[in-house]
């Protein structure tokens, strides 16, 4: 059984070497930094060929050297978040994957994590191994300290070491060889940008968003991520399973690899057979929830009367609904000089609101030549699991989203911070506002203004 590599063009045009084997379901695994990224020499270690031919008896395996790393593109500068989920984007796209499962490990945890959340509809499974979602929870330890030091003084120690704590210190074969095959995968300087990079990943905003059921799998013994993460990971990620397991070494395919193959089809065995045509979840349980408002309404009806200032107000309902019509957005209700609506999409309710406002602005220069009363309208954004009575949402998303558009000004687009990291990659321009208290929440919210006019 050999691989078959093939290569697919990002939306930043970096080409990605990505492998296949097998038949079956598909199940795709993510590279860290640190890993198997080059899959001409991997293939060629005896222990790591075994365990993923065990894994390819029943299903599609799907792997890729990340940017910067073995087949792939090296001439590459970026390793954001954005831009190693755009390298996971490129493979699932090129090789058409409806609905698969999904593998994240170390650093590239936060990449699948993120990926879940944007794509929940081809995300079947989504499988956690000795990862993490932030990075200084990890690496604030004193022994990466250590590590990191050898980064940009010497590379052959460096790797040397960053191998055997990874591997384990017991096995000096396997980590001698986990160093040498990383010196031959990545040159020093792509490495150190990548962990440049890889030390401003943060995702724990999106933990409570995963929809997929999510396998949290880790070794007791593994010195370099410790259970106490693992458990947090399985801890915020609903329903999420946790499987400790003994072994000290991050790589599966050393040590106690049948437990870790168990424990994969103990996860996967319950609905695997159905996951290739399976229909995407439904799309009721998580919603972005978008607020928009009429600054200044009570003061524009007292100055106007209340038969005028319904007629501008009108104006107001019908573009309104004329970009939650084009977007796909579901009128929750209407509020006289507000509305509630929902979207299925993150992206798709941002676009509206950018629409509304830009819609709005014409508006008001066409007005404003007619001396008429211009209209300013606040958009706020919140995405989460509300609460769906008879037609009406509640529940703690709907009210946060609430708050965070009666901070916005008129002409602004205010969003939380869970809203911005599931439109990460999609074009939208963010001004950081910090960390706002808001009305009947114990917690300050990171809120971020949305840059739509043309010249921001």
């Amino acid at each position: 059984m050999e691989p078959r590599i093939q290569y697919a063009k990002t939306a930043d045009g970096v080409s990605i070497a990505f492998w296949t084997v097998g038949e079956g379901t598909p199940l795709v695994f993510t590279p860290p930094i640190g890993g198997a990224n080059y899959i001409e020499l991997a293939w060629q270690w005896p222990e790591y060929r075994a365990f993923f031919e065990r894994l390819a008896q029943k299903r599609r395996l799907v792997g890729y050297d990340l940017r910067g790393y073995g087949l792939s593109d090296r001439a590459v500068t970026d390793f954001s978040l954005d831009a190693r989920v755009a390298d996971l984007e490129a493979v699932a796209d090129r090789l058409e994957l409806d609905r698969f499962i999904l593998v994240g490990s170390l650093d590239s945890g936060p990449v699948a994590i993120a990926y879940a959340t944007r794509h929940p509809e081809r995300v079947s499974h989504l499988l956690l191994w000795c990862a993490w979602a932030r990075y200084w929870d990890v690496f604030s330890a004193s022994q990466y300290d250590a590590i990191r030091s050898l980064m940009g003084r010497d590379w052959d120690l460096f790797t040397e070491t960053v191998a055997h704590a990874s591997v384990g210190w017991s096995e000096s074969e396997a980590a001698s060889r986990t160093a040498s095959f990383l010196r031959e995968c990545v040159a020093p300087e792509v490495y150190r940008a990548a962990a440049e990079a890889t030390s401003e990943f943060d995702v724990t905003a999106l933990l409570p968003h995963v929809r997929s059921p999510t396998l949290v799998a880790h070794r007791r013994q593994y010195p370099l991520v410790g259970v106490d993460i693992a458990r947090g990971l399985a801890s915020r990620i609903p329903d999420a399973r946790l499987v400790l397991l003994e072994g000290a070494s991050f790589m599966p395919f050393l040590g106690d690899t049948e437990a870790v193959v168990a424990a994969i089809d103990e996860f996967l065995g319950e609905g695997e057979k159905t996951v290739a045509g399976a229909e995407p979840p439904s799309a009721g349980a998580f919603r972005t929830i978008l607020f928009t408002d009429v600054e200044g309404s009570t003061a524009l009806t007292q100055r106007l009367g209340d038969a005028s200032a319904r007629e501008v107000l009108r104006e107001h309902e019908r573009i309104t609904r004329e970009a939650l019509k084009a977007h796909g957005g579901a009128e929750v209700k209407a509020m006289g000089d507000g509305f509630m609506a929902s979207f299925s999409s993150a992206t798709k309710a941002l676009e509206c609101a950018v629409a509304i406002q830009r819609a709005f602005a014409e508006h008001n220069a066409q007005v404003g030549v007619q001396g008429l009363a211009p209209l300013h309208i606040r958009i706020g954004l919140n995405a989460g699991e509300p609460i769906e009575e008879e037609k009406d949402l509640f529940g703690t998303a709907v009210i946060l989203a609430a708050r965070i558009a009666a901070k916005a000004e008129g002409g602004e687009i205010l969003v939380s911070d869970v809203v911005r990291q599931l439109v990460a990659g999609k074009g939208f321009l963010f001004s950081d506002r910090g960390d706002v208290v808001l009305r009947g929440f114990e917690d300050p919210v990171r809120l971020y203004e949305v840059r739509w006019l043309e010249d921001d």
